[in-house]
């Protein structure tokens, strides 16, 4: 039987279609998936936040955890301050390459980053991590990236032995570009878990 007309006019649609079908699916594949270049830059346009952190330190001579809650406030690109208010006021104070440390009877001590390299490695895993700074975060870890979005957990392994015989593994979690959570993993067993609360939380 020969085709109808009806038929005709289907027939007709029938490469539009499949031309419809490639666009989107190449669109889709022209889009990249969420990773870690639009977490970096998701972090790095916050410019400036400040929240509050309750951080429970888990010490294997110690039957219970040590609380400590303070405020921690970061203005791009390399201001961070950490203010401790419990157990006993602290404060923890990075400027440029410079850090100043504050104890409760107000003895302050300065000094630069690079002549300390395990510390200087320390702050970058949580300043460079608000910047939104990849490359200074693998300059001092192996750098994996794991979730979404909507939930994401980075997992720093230190990549300098001095760093590594301290501390195994940073993980910082959070949502979009906030942080909310901060795990460190001793080498000696001892770990602390810093859960971080945004202003206006």
């Amino acid at each position: 039987m020969p085709p109808s007309v009806d038929d005709g006019r289907r027939l007709g649609w029938l490469p539009v279609a499949a031309l419809a079908g490639c666009m989107l699916a190449w669109n889709a594949a022209a889009e990249p998936s969420w990773g870690m270049q639009q977490l970096m830059a998701e972090l790095a346009r916050v410019q400036h936040s400040t929240a509050r952190f309750v951080e429970r330190k888990h010490l294997k001579i110690l039957t219970r955890p040590i609380e400590v809650t303070g405020t921690l406030e970061y203005r791009a690109p390399d201001h961070l301050e950490r203010h401790t208010l419990t157990p006993k006021p602290e404060r923890f104070v990075v400027d440029g390459d410079r850090l100043t440390l504050e104890n409760a009877r107000g003895q302050r001590r300065s000094f630069a980053l690079q002549d300390n390299p395990v510390l200087w490695a320390f702050v970058e895993s949580i300043r460079s991590t608000l910047n939104g700074d990849l490359a200074t975060l693998e300059r001092f870890y192996h750098v994996t990236l794991d979730g979404d979005d909507g939930s994401w957990l980075l997992s720093l392994t230190p990549k300098e032995r001095r760093m590594s015989a301290l501390i195994t593994t940073i993980r910082i979690g959070g949502a979009a570009g906030r942080v909310d959570s901060v795990e460190i993993r001793e080498a000696n067993g001892d770990w602390s878990a810093m859960t971080v609360h945004e202003e206006g939380q």
